[in-house]
């Protein structure tokens, strides 16, 4: 049986993804599937840098702006959703593309990955919770440096949810959850895919992550953010963890002032763009397209692709 074709485009943060995304999509029939797990959030638009309607160019777009913050969105929920968008937008002809910067997304459409939990028993999930609550994420991310370094290195501290997962992992089957993700990347994929990552040089990246941060000050992210608490969020409610939110939050509750939020925002997300390159690094099968090489020309870049696309 022929295998489904599938494009991914993805890369760190800032990398300008969106805008080829668009392009390749008009050249050859694609619809864009979003891969970013804030996007899918409404009323969420500045802080997660989220395409305009009138940007989009007439692309059909899937899984953006269609959920409420107080509700949960994770990878199991991505997943299905994703592979229902690829079977729609195949049955129509055209062709599903990928886009967004989660990879530990990405893969688990690509590959299929299997996330049945190790069993029902969630003492020590809630357990670690609890933990957090009283105490932050600080010392759970500890225990995970010690018992799997590489998932410390491509999970943010702040992300508990994904930190406490790990832990329980481990617990549960005394093997580091690393090695699992490892052992699901091997698996064979579904998909005739291409499995594009755009970069660019590091100085180049951490410049457009702050000229991106100054635009959404600009743009009223304190407003966005003011809008969002009046809606009683929970602060740890996913869509509140997400980078500028949870940084603006400190401000607004008095933390810091506006230049120390803004500070840490563009560090953070800086440090975010660098784990995502680390993810990256280690996924087999991509096709990594550096700007430099093509003078920063997405026409060049688009060629590139195509070329391979139409491989």
């Amino acid at each position: 049986m022929e295998k489904q074709k599938l494009i991914v485009l993805t890369g760190p943060t800032a990398v300008g993804k969106s805008k080829l995304s668009i392009e390749l999509a008009k050249q050859i029939g694609g619809e864009i599937i979003s891969a970013d797990s804030m996007q899918v959030y409404k009323f969420m638009d500045i802080g997660t840098d989220k395409i305009s309607p009138e940007k989009m160019g007439g692309v059909p777009h899937h899984l953006i702006d269609f959920l409420d913050p107080h509700e949960d969105f994770n990878v199991f929920v991505f997943q299905k959703m994703a592979k229902e968008a690829i079977s729609d937008i195949s049955s129509r002809g055209h062709v599903p593309i990928i886009v967004g910067g989660t990879g530990f997304y990405i893969q688990a459409v690509l590959y299929d990955i299997n996330f049945t939990e190790t069993d029902e028993d969630q003492t020590y999930r809630h357990e670690l919770e609890e933990r957090v609550k009283k105490e932050g994420s600080d010392g759970i991310f500890e225990e995970l440096k010690k018992i799997d370094p590489a998932s410390a290195e491509i999970i943010h501290a702040n992300n508990s949810k994904r930190v406490i997962r790990a832990l329980e992992y481990y617990k549960k089957t005394g093997r580091p959850i690393s090695e699992h993700n490892e052992e699901q990347r091997q698996r064979e994929s579904a998909y005739d895919f291409s499995y594009f990552v755009l970069t660019d040089k590091r100085e180049t990246l951490y410049s457009r992550i702050e000229k991106r941060v100054d635009q959404m000050i600009e743009e009223g992210l304190e407003d966005e953010v003011k809008r969002l608490m009046e809606m009683d969020i929970p602060k740890d409610a996913t869509s509140m963890q997400g980078l500028g939110y949870r940084e603006m939050i400190g401000y607004l509750e008095g933390e810091y002032d506006l230049e120390r939020a803004i500070y840490l925002i563009k560090r953070n997300t800086r440090h975010f763009a660098k784990r995502q390159l680390t993810w990256f690094k280690r996924e087999r099968d991509v096709i990594w397209i550096d700007k430099n090489e093509f003078d920063h020309n997405d026409e060049l870049i688009m060629k590139e692709m195509l070329r391979i696309y139409g491989k």
